[in-house]
């Protein structure tokens, strides 16, 4: 299992309320959701990105507010995986509930440009940057979480089980 799409790059500390602004959340449509994504950091977001893309970003996405809103708005708007120094941990906990791949590695942030195009793969977590040709080592993520993200979250996961 695998990511692979080009780089829209953010800085550190993007909150929840960046992510998807609170005058949004009126509606619990995902694509509702999804065409305002990013908005008050990033209003070029939604035209910008396409299915598969990665978003690289520093220390600590998705802190602020508790919102499941947030990594729901990302993935529907064609995020496969994020890719940061750090994640707020209820962030971290609300992306792998709605299926949204996210990974740590600080190194890989620190090189990857804007516009690269990236790969990651899920079952040995390396991340290889296809424009520089260069490989960075993240933490594979456990088979458990791989499959509630291909299962497209744990709601799904769960009715799959038997």
């Amino acid at each position: 299992m695998q990511a692979h799409g080009k780089v829209l790059k953010y800085g550190d500390n993007v909150d929840t309320d960046v992510i998807i602004p609170a005058r949004y959340l009126n509606s619990f449509d995902a694509k509702e959701l999804a065409s305002h994504a990013m908005v008050d950091i990033d209003p070029t977001f939604v035209e910008r990105v396409n299915d598969g893309d990665l978003i690289v970003a520093g220390k600590n996405f998705g802190c602020g507010s508790s919102r499941e809103h947030a990594p729901l708005a990302l993935k529907t708007a064609g995020v496969s995986c994020i890719i940061a120094d750090s994640f707020a941990r209820i962030f971290y906990r609300n992306a792998i509930n709605i299926g949204l791949a996210i990974c740590e590695c600080p190194e890989a942030v620190a090189e990857i440009s804007e516009g690269d195009e990236v790969k990651v793969d899920y079952d040995t977590g390396v991340i290889t940057d296809v424009t520089t040709h260069k490989a960075y080592q993240a933490q594979p993520f456990p088979p458990f979480i791989q499959k509630i993200i291909t299962e497209g979250g744990l709601v799904n996961y769960l009715n799959n089980q038997e």
